[in-house]
């Protein structure tokens, strides 16, 4: 077996810059091993072989794929959520909740998201320099979140909160939060049984009701709560993708002078610049060739999305940001890929284009400020602060 190269996390340039980083190391080998501290794990690199990797069932998720958090034992048994859950259990629940996720309901729900935009944006009235992460990139998405699933507009608020750990990376605040994450999602489900709405915890509720079998009291709990917080992505999407249209005027006065190019600008911010820089790691049953690389049997495998993502034999130029670039035979993976493909992914991809024309229609000499911040994580690619001129006087 050939060697395989190593890829240090703690690596200065490979947090600064991943998706730059990672490409020598993907033109000598599909396969590498990420290294850390007291941590090794091996990273799918190319993206014809990370697709495949995603959608075989010799790679599971096992309770070994997440850090468990010191929380109270009765918050335990609602941790084990569907995303951690394979086969015909992931199939179950992902069924239940599916119909809320589709495209045609996040294209029904666009007004509604509109609505939200155009609230948070009026907040920002008079305002001259503000930060776009606190202000508008976080909070628009769990609100979106928190009304679609069925969280009462008084807990909201609090929702917000332990969104904002999430999308942090404050692991610690998180699981100080739990307890209280855990009663709020108990809190909503009683909510939705004296007051049944259109929302998912009511039709949930619905389905629990016709057959208790297909979904536990426990079940439902976890669901709620990993909905809601799985909800807060596309803040991290927004923020980054208003960083990166502003450092480039040519390519945000082409999106200004033809909005139609958004969702393609949309789909192109995910692929340049994925959040998520690695996938969940998945646990190896067998021993698993990956072209030259054999990986043994109970190996942690992830797929490095910043490196599949810029693979010149899946994508023309790949280091070029084009806002017109063409759907080829190759798609992103910044939603993963296979039975664990991002369910909300229709709803990330019109929250993030109503956030985009809301904002840039609102605020037409936009500019970045002094201050931006991204705190280094080699599993996200997120920022922390993201200060902005508004300059111009809102427009309707």
């Amino acid at each position: 077996m050939p060697d395989v190269p190593e890829i240090a996390l703690t690596d200065p340039e490979v947090l600064r810059d991943p998706f730059t980083t990672y490409g020598p190391v993907r033109e000598r080998s599909p396969v590498a091993k990420l290294v850390a501290p007291g941590f090794a794990m091996w990273a799918v690199l190319r993206h014809e072989e990370a697709r495949k990797m995603l959608s075989d069932p010799r790679f599971a998720l096992s309770p070994n794929s997440y850090q468990r958090m010191d929380i109270p034992d009765h918050c335990r048994p609602y941790m084990r959520t569907m995303q951690e859950a394979e086969g015909p259990e992931h199939l179950r629940l992902r069924r239940l909740v599916a119909p809320a996720f589709t495209p045609r309901k996040a294209t029904a729900l666009r007004p509604g998201i509109e609505r939200l935009a155009n609230d948070l944006l009026d907040d920002l009235d008079g305002e001259t320099e503000i930060d776009l992460v606190t202000a508008f990139a976080r909070p628009l998405p769990v609100d979106v979140i928190c009304a679609l699933v069925g969280i009462p507009a008084e807990d909201r608020p609090r929702w917000r909160e332990y969104g904002a750990l999430i999308s942090a990376g404050d692991g610690a605040g998180l699981a100080k939060a739990v307890p209280g994450i855990v009663k709020g999602a108990l809190a909503a489900i009683e909510d939705r049984k004296l007051h049944p709405a259109e929302d998912v915890i009511s039709q949930l509720l619905h389905i629990q009701a016709e057959d208790g079998d297909r979904l536990s009291e426990t079940e439902l709990v976890a669901l709620v709560w990993q909905l809601v917080l799985g909800g807060q992505v596309p803040g991290n999407v927004i923020a980054n993708a208003v960083e990166i249209l502003l450092s480039r005027p040519d390519r945000l006065a082409e999106l200004r002078e033809d909005p139609a190019l958004m969702p393609g600008a949309v789909e192109e911010v995910m692929r340049w610049q994925s959040p998520q820089l690695l996938t969940i790691p998945r646990f190896t049953t067998t021993e698993v060739r990956i072209g030259d690389i054999l990986i043994p049997e109970g190996e942690p495998v992830t797929v490095a999305v910043a490196a599949a993502n810029r693979d010149p034999r899946a994508f023309p130029d790949p280091d070029v940001f084009d806002i017109r670039r063409t759907a080829g035979p190759a798609w992103h993976l910044a939603f993963a890929h296979g039975p664990h493909f991002c369910l909300g992914a229709s709803l990330a991809r019109v929250q993030t284009e109503v956030a985009l024309t809301a904002l840039l229609r609102r605020f037409p000499d936009l500019a970045l400020a002094d201050g931006v911040l991204r705190i280094p994580d080699p599993g996200t690619w997120r920022l922390n602060a993201l200060p902005v001129k508004l300059h111009a006087t809102a427009v309707n």
